[in-house]
């Protein structure tokens, strides 16, 4: 494999870090928002400093060490020292109930975690852990009253000094991540040192990045997608990054694009589309007038253009690059993004690949509905497709394909096929090499004539909608019904609910739900169409990359 990037000794993540830190040393890199940033140089000095503390405290090459926090710049310390040697980085996603961080601090047997302040009464109500220390990752410093003394004794009289650092090797693993995904088995995944940097080294082929850009960070790092996405490439550019510690609500997301006015960022399709259907579609709707001329193709393009415009300098009037990921965007705001001339580009991949398959080109031509062309070295192949769609399980071939699932031989060898990751994906793969999904084949319903019916593409009919928050569509009882979470605050202002009866406010709701049942059903197969729409008064519980948990929903 040959990448274009000189100077990098091999695949492993101290490699790419010595050579970021010695071409871009006095380049800034990483910074909270408002404080100054740390330049590369200083980078790699506090990655050596906490380096010497782990190794000092017993930490050796493939022991495991727990990392749970909101994104700040020690994150990244946390991270790039712990993989330096040939550790074991566990990153554990902050909004993970403390039985799930719990379970997962067992099962890796991690000896040590870095916490921050706000996460620190979870470690210390963790029974039995098996930790030896624990490191306040706001401060970088050893919390004594959590630190196990007895072995730390032990191990002072065991110590030899000056034992040479090991160097980890391309195929060891350097990260176990994780996953709280849909089906509701959280599994852990096994990346590589290989896995990884490859991953961030193909984003070559879909956009220049410069020691100029400046990234901002929004999803959380222990996400696959924003740790290569929104860390590991912009170390590999020299390029900085910027970071929000909160939820990214849009008074918290506004002041931080005003302040750093990012070039680049990463988000999941979620806070794009509400942006869409909260802040612009309503200004195209609000009267009879302006719903006519939006609807009418030529005149809507030239709205959207505008829109596209405005939108770029609430971002800050810098961005060139949105990158969307870790969940499926709506056709409808993927259409508008397009006609707005937006800078977004729409990546396709799983945790277990690192997670980077495929992704569209900036500036290039975009398939609406295509998650774009594969990566370079990733092969893709169609398993069972289909004679009329050409539609089958996707399965992939790829540097980045995780190690496997750990502690899990089995489930590690089923999605293993004659060497092909199997990715549970149902899509084809058009004539120029463009992916379609078409949603996960454990989701896939089958209908009354035998029919695969997609719930993810008739979600996405019913999520355009105004007054539709989220929706799950589903089989019970041999009827196709969906589940729908309402946007209350537009529900109260368009029945005047303050003012109306409880009944008369039910009424209304329901007449609305079924007015919209008979509208997607004049946009859908025939045998998509749903019999009922019932109000899911609860907001849908979901992954942390926003898709909705099905299991606790469907029978």
């Amino acid at each position: 494999m040959t990448y274009p990037y000189e100077n990098l000794e091999n695949f492993t993540l101290p490699s790419m870090l010595n050579r970021s830190v010695e071409l871009y040393a006095n380049y800034p890199a990483l910074s909270k928002i408002g404080q100054d940033a740390m330049n590369y140089e200083l980078l790699g000095e506090k990655v050596q400093a906490m380096v010497q503390v782990l190794r000092e405290n017993g930490i050796k090459k493939g022991d495991k060490v727990a990392l749970l926090s909101e994104n700040m710049p020690n994150w990244a310390i946390a991270y790039l020292s712990v993989t330096y040697f040939g550790g074991v980085i566990v990153p554990i996603l902050p909004d993970f109930h403390k039985s799930d961080v719990h379970h997962i601090i067992h099962h890796s047997e991690a000896k040590a975690i870095f916490v921050s302040d706000k996460h620190l009464a979870t470690v210390e109500e963790l029974e039995n852990s098996g930790l030896s220390f624990v490191i306040n990752l706001d401060t970088l410093e050893i919390v004594e009253e959590l630190t196990n003394h007895s072995y730390l004794s032990q191990l002072e009289q065991k110590m030899s000094p000056s034992k040479e650092l090991p160097q980890p090797k391309e195929d060891d693993m350097a990260a176990l991540l994780y996953t709280s995904g849909t089906t509701g088995n959280s599994k852990g995944v096994m990346l590589s040192h290989k896995n990884l940097v490859t991953n961030a080294l193909s984003t070559y082929s879909k956009i220049a990045i410069t020691t100029d850009d400046v990234f901002l960070s929004i999803l959380p790092l222990a996400h696959t997608l924003e740790c290569t996405v929104g860390l590991l490439v912009p170390i590999l550019h020299g390029s900085s990054v910027a970071y929000i510690d909160k939820a990214p609500t849009p008074s918290v997301l506004l002041k931080a694009l005003s302040v750093v006015r990012p070039t680049m960022m990463v988000s999941v399709p979620l806070i794009i589309e509400k942006i869409y259907k909260n802040k612009i579609l309503p200004k195209f709707t609000a009267s009879f007038f302006m719903r006519t001329i939006y609807g009418i193709p030529f005149f809507r393009k030239k709205l959207n253009e505008i829109a596209g415009k405005k939108l770029i300098e609430t971002f800050g009037g810098r961005l060139r690059f949105f990158g969307i990921g870790g969940a499926g965007i709506s056709p409808y705001v993927e259409q508008f993004l397009k006609e707005a001339k937006f800078p977004y580009i729409i990546g396709y991949g799983l945790t277990e690949t690192a997670p980077l398959l495929a992704g569209t080109v900036l500036g290039s031509e975009v398939k609406l509905r295509s998650t774009g062309t594969a990566f370079p070295y990733v092969e893709v192949k169609v398993k069972d497709p289909d004679p009329e769609t050409g539609a089958g399980e996707l399965l992939f071939k790829s540097p980045s394909v995780m190690l496997g699932y750990y502690k899990d031989e089995k489930q590690s060898e089923e999605v293993m096929e004659d060497g092909w990751f199997m990715s549970g994906d149902l899509g084809y793969v058009d004539d120029d090499g463009y992916i379609f999904i078409s949603g996960r084949s454990k989701n896939v319903i089958i209908g009354s004539g035998g029919e695969n019916i997609y719930p993810e593409q008739i979600e996405a009919t019913i999520n355009q909608h105004e007054a539709v928050l989220d929706s799950l569509v589903m089989m019970q009882a041999d009827r196709l019904i969906a589940k729908v979470h309402l946007d209350y605050e537009l529900i109260d202002k368009m029945f005047k609910a303050s003012d109306t009866p409880d009944a008369e406010v039910k009424e209304s709701i329901n007449k609305l739900l079924e007015d919209m049942r008979k509208d997607v059903n004049t946009k859908v197969a025939n045998y998509c169409k749903m019999v009922k729409f019932v109000e899911q008064i609860e907001p849908f519980i979901k992954t942390p990359t926003k898709k909705i948990k099905r299991f606790l929903y469907v029978d």
